[in-house]
């Protein structure tokens, strides 16, 4: 299984909360050469827009995890993703280097004891 695109686009990702993006363009953008799925609020709201990459099988057998991608406004950006995810993603293929500039470490959700 390729490695898949995790796209919030609830509360403030996706919303005209982030100006000056197309973010209906971005998605379809996203959509045409790899697989993705919508999601809603990932409570990273500073970070809009939020994109998570998840590993392919292969990726996840090379002890790779998923990379969260944050305030990712400019199609420049769209395009490295659309490359690094085409070249195999987390695990199989280094990504585009401006694309560390996007990479964060999500916050732990707090969990019930």
């Amino acid at each position: 299984m390729p490695c898949r695109v995790v796209v919030c686009r609830d509360c403030c990702c996706g919303s005209p909360k982030v100006t000056g993006v197309d973010h209906a363009v971005q998605t379809a953008r996203l959509r045409a050469d790899v697989p993705v799925r919508i999601s809603e609020c990932l409570d990273v709201c500073d970070q809009a827009n939020v994109i998570v990459v998840q590993p392919s099988a292969a990726g996840r057998a090379a002890g790779a995890r998923p990379v969260w991608l944050g305030l990712v406004n400019d199609p420049d950006a769209t395009e490295d993703i659309v490359t690094w995810v085409r070249a195999g993603g987390p695990g199989v293929a280094p990504p585009p280097d401006i694309l560390d500039l996007y990479t964060f470490t999500p916050p732990r959700r707090a969990t019930d004891s």
